[in-house]
């Protein structure tokens, strides 16, 4: 997700899905989390549940999953609004009247209208309104406290990003739930470590074990998920990090991520067109932004006083 404090419309667009719609104020006593005594209620998630449902129908523990699952995110962006409500700089509504203004005639170029987006988004106004200024001051807050030298260390540091450099990966995955017990954890790990030593000797084909033993989707395939991008991707950045770290054919190490233990293989890598960091600018800032939001995020976790309640 990117968090431009220039923004292009876009930008907006994909920052109003990022941001998931802030929860109204609510007395009612079905409520979901608690997030340092502000309330999430159970109606706002299944409000965005709504339009991600499947057309068969749920178990209660599929429903709850996924209510779970909508929650993560919704608290995650709680926690930022209350930080930006505090230390974030002002915006001026003027200018999220402009922003909406601009998008409504982009839209209108297409046959649609912002109430039509609304209506496919399952927003109101006011939560696109508050959705596009938390993003604004993100930015903002982003820029007043970090200096020239950082970002450009940031983009010596992640220059395959910035080339656009793919790597194509395959990798199997032994799934541990987060309420797993360490003996638990322990036995999943050191049954990968056993495949990979396999694997490595020849003894075991690495496409023959993901069909075999692998929990993810991919495993059918032989665990091939295709090319990914070192940052900005649907992979977790932890895996995206040691995919990179590999060259092609290398086998890698065991690698624990929040979805279980991984071991990667590279089997292909695409150079991308070397940037700059002067031409690069914008997008060293976005990409920053959204690193500096998910380790926020980690920290307000941490310190935060956060109560789930979801049926």
């Amino acid at each position: 997700m990117r968090y431009s404090f220039a923004f292009s419309l876009g930008a907006l667009a994909c920052a109003t899905f990022a941001l998931a719609q802030p929860p109204a104020a609510t007395t009612n006593a079905s409520v979901a989390a608690s997030v340092n005594g502000e309330q999430i209620a159970l109606a706002d998630v299944d409000a965005v549940l709504k339009n991600t449902l499947p057309l068969t129908p749920l178990t209660a523990a599929q429903k709850r999953q996924m209510r779970i699952e909508v929650l993560a995110d919704m608290i995650d962006d709680l926690l930022i609004r209350q930080f930006l409500r505090k230390n974030g700089p002002k915006v001026d509504p003027g200018e999220i009247d402009a922003q909406l203004k601009a998008f409504g005639e982009k839209l209108k170029k297409e046959g649609k209208s912002l109430a039509d987006f609304y209506k496919e988004t399952g927003q109101t106004e006011a939560q696109v309104r508050e959705s596009w200024t938390s993003a604004m001051q993100l930015t903002g807050y982003v820029k007043s406290n970090t200096t020239e030298e950082q970002l450009k260390a940031y983009f010596a540091a992640n220059k395959d990003h910035f080339d656009r450099v793919e790597v194509k990966v395959r990798h199997i995955v032994l799934r541990v739930g987060k309420n797993a017990t360490p003996v638990e954890r322990a036995a999943a790990k050191e049954k990968l470590e056993l495949l990979r030593a396999d694997i490595a000797a020849g003894k075991l084909d690495f496409a023959a074990a993901a069909k075999k033993y692998s929990h993810c989707p991919s495993g059918p395939t032989g665990g091939d998920i295709g090319y990914i991008l070192r940052k900005g991707g649907l992979v977790d950045e932890v895996f995206s990090k040691a995919a990179f770290a590999l060259k092609p054919n290398d086998l890698s190490g065991v690698v624990e991520t929040d979805f279980g233990f991984h071991i990667l293989q590279v089997t292909d890598r695409k150079p991308g067109t070397p940037s700059t960091y002067d031409k690069s600018v914008t997008d060293v800032l976005d990409t920053y932004t959204d690193d500096f939001r998910a380790d926020l995020i980690a920290k307000l976790r941490k310190q935060g006083q956060i109560q789930i309640t979801v049926p």
